[in-house]
């Protein structure tokens, strides 16, 4: 009978591939890559060959697919085993990353050696456990999410905290406190996660299959008609793939970008100062417009719409700091013109939609988001041009992001749906 801790070992049950990937046979993967044999991989990780010739085994196990060669001389990577080397290099660099940063905030000291973290942490689903920690600060919540016990969690906890040196959380009465070095090894864990999370689908896509998940991160604009369509096509061709929608704030969204959380972000695109170490690759030029119902009395007006009739009018708009909510009090402020004080403010297009239709209230936002309304006659569009409030809209991607097959096929369909239709300047 195994020992009584070996039943709250948190790799005992596995949720998904990504999860189950040994990280310490990975290692040994690499280190095979890079000497060519697994003598020399077994020197340069201080283990005896039958560990490594087995971690090597048992690897392939996980993700099915051979991926070296074995030759008299040696052991060469095949078309596979390339793949895979690309994530576990990435992988490292991400756990180097996270050394120095708890090293130069006092949480390591500058030797540690960056491969004990992969001693410690034996693989993904403890990465992910860490990582909704970090988020939820309760162990009954994580044990519950995981399907695990608190034993379990509390053990791994401890064997991590053993091998980094450092304390990852404070605990208190209240539960889970994560400490500076339990936020940094959570950011760090996270990109490993996405990192794992693509190895099965870079795999079958090297043999003719897109398959696995692909998070995105949605702004307002794109929700109504690009996406949808983008999906919609891309499935058609590919039901392996699964399409998660993230509808947040830019700030929240950008920081899971970074994380790792999501792939890639479909919306307005920001400055530099706001988009530091984001890419951002524009699709095409927007500008918010005055849209009321069908039927409104500045809509049936004979003479042109003035700054007087609209300061008069009943408003509708978006939060304050969101990009069309200052894109038209920036026009206004350019005319040198009291910009409108809003009756409603809201984030929700439902809300928005409801009250145009229902009231004679306005709006200033882009007539893409409201396509549908438009076209069929619901809503229409003022005659009163906002001018100089123009906008880039594009995909938004991690600075030396690797997005998986799916991902980067869907950003390829987003960019074809822009480019067929007529309704999108270049």
């Amino acid at each position: 009978m195994a020992p009584e801790r070996e039943r709250h070992k948190v790799i005992g049950r596995t949720h998904g591939a990504a999860l189950g990937i040994n990280l310490r046979h990975l290692r040994a993967f690499s280190a095979v890559a890079a000497a060519g044999s697994v003598a020399g991989a077994a020197e340069s990780l201080y283990r005896v060959a039958s560990g490594v010739t087995r971690a090597i085994s048992e690897l392939e196990g996980e993700l099915g697919r051979p991926l070296f060669e074995r030759r008299a001389r040696g052991m060469a990577l095949n078309s596979y085993g390339e793949l895979v080397l690309v994530r576990a290099r990435r992988i490292e660099r991400e756990f180097e990353d996270a050394r120095a940063q708890l090293a130069a905030r006092g949480g390591i000291g500058a030797s540690a050696d960056v491969h004990s973290l992969f001693a410690s942490i034996l693989n993904g689903r403890r990465l992910a456990v860490v990582a909704s920690l970090v988020e939820k600060r309760s162990m009954l919540t994580v044990a519950r999410e995981f399907g695990i016990t608190q034993p379990a969690i509390s053990s791994a906890l401890k064997d991590l905290e053993a091998g980094l040196g450092v304390a990852l959380f404070d605990r208190t009465a209240r539960g889970l406190s994560p400490t500076p070095a339990g936020e940094i090894a959570a950011f760090h864990f996270k990109r490993v996660l996405a990192e794992l999370r693509h190895i099965g689908p870079d795999i079958a896509a090297s043999e003719g299959t897109l398959q696995g998940s692909v998070n995105v991160g949605a702004l307002p604009l794109g929700r109504t008609q690009i996406l949808p369509l983008a999906i919609a096509s891309l499935l058609a061709r590919h039901p392996g793939l699964h399409v998660a929608t993230v509808e947040s704030p830019y700030d929240a969204l950008a920081a899971s970008l970074r994380s790792g959380d999501i792939d890639f972000i479909l919306g307005a695109l920001r400055s530099d100062e706001e988009a530091k170490d984001l890419q951002q690759e524009a699709l095409f030029e927007d500008r918010i417009s005055v849209i009321a119902r069908a039927g409104h009395p500045l809509a049936r007006a004979a003479r042109s719409i003035d700054f007087d009739a609209l300061r008069q009018a009943s408003w509708v708009l978006s939060r304050p700091g969101s990009p069309s909510r200052e894109l038209l009090e920036r026009f206004f402020s350019e005319a040198k013109q009291a910009a409108p004080v809003p009756a409603v403010e809201t984030g929700d297009l439902a809300v928005l939609r409801g009250l145009l239709l229902e009231s004679d209230m306005l709006t200033a936002i882009s007539a893409h988001q409201l396509r549908y309304e438009i076209r069929d006659g619901s809503l229409v569009v003022l005659n009163f041009p906002l001018d100089k409030t123009q906008r880039r809209i594009g995909l938004t991607q991690r600075q030396g992001a690797f997005p998986s097959p799916g991902a980067r096929a869907l950003m390829q369909e987003i960019g074809a749906v822009v480019a067929r239709s007529p309704e999108f300047a270049a």
